[in-house]
């Protein structure tokens, strides 16, 4: 019985979704400390905008519902998350919705958060993929509702895909040198590992978590080659009007 438990693949699983549980909410604290939520003692300059802190409570709201369910699901409170989850379909609606309108408020009015040497508009290519793609996984995730294996991937490939801007403010120097290369890496090196970690311990490729886990990997480099294009910079302006 004891060789069949540490043999069963699930538990694998578990455990790897325990590891995100904590590391996705203490990388976000990392990344947004000295300019959120620990700004007071940092002396970082003051949120003005109302957006902005509503962008910071509906994200803290999600990471903290990522976290919850996940550990519902470890107590066996299946009856639970199932209720949460239903309820979760209107938070991921304001996520979209709110991260969207900030993403194009920064790049119209400006922000001291967007980097200083990337025309703003050009910019806005990265946090506007970041909610399509967000809306693309969760997405799936409802259309496996009933498909647990499925379900829960999607699910992950959301914090994966939201990993990119804290990442990229943690004031450690390797990264800030390294830019896309660590904060799109990063993600995406943890995606190809899973990956790889779950069709070994299944015996099977699980191929929505695969395609989902490419398509983000995928994106990253397009979005570069995206941003400096007419077409996209049309469409910036054109949002942005």
């Amino acid at each position: 019985m004891a060789v069949n438990q540490i043999q069963d693949p699930r538990r694998a699983t578990r455990h790897f979704f325990f590891i995100i549980a904590v590391a996705f909410p203490l990388i976000v604290l990392a990344g947004f400390a000295r300019t959120y939520y620990l700004k007071v003692f940092f002396g970082t300059p003051p949120v003005a905008s109302l957006l902005v802190h509503l962008h910071g409570f509906v994200m803290t709201a999600w990471i903290a519902l990522f976290v919850t369910q996940i550990w519902l699901i470890s107590s066996k409170r299946i009856k639970l998350h199932q209720r949460l989850g239903i309820a979760s379909i209107a938070l991921a609606v304001l996520v979209f919705a709110v991260g969207t309108l900030t993403a194009i408020s920064a790049a119209k009015y400006g922000s001291a958060s967007s980097p200083p040497d990337i025309p703003p508009l050009a910019f806005l290519v990265v946090p506007f993929f970041d909610m399509i793609l967000f809306l693309v996984f969760f997405g799936f995730a409802i259309y496996y509702w009933r498909r647990p294996a499925n379900h829960k991937r999607m699910i992950l490939l959301t914090a994966f895909n939201f990993l990119p801007p804290a990442i990229a403010r943690i004031p450690i120097g390797i990264i800030s040198s390294l830019g896309p290369l660590a904060f799109f890496g990063i993600p995406d090196f943890l995606a190809i590992t899973f990956v790889a970690v779950d069709t070994w311990k299944h015996g099977k490729l699980n191929k929505p978590f695969a395609l989902g886990a490419l398509l983000l990997i995928a994106s990253h480099p397009l979005r570069l080659m995206l941003s400096g294009t007419d077409a996209w910079m049309l469409f910036a302006a054109w949002l942005t009007s």
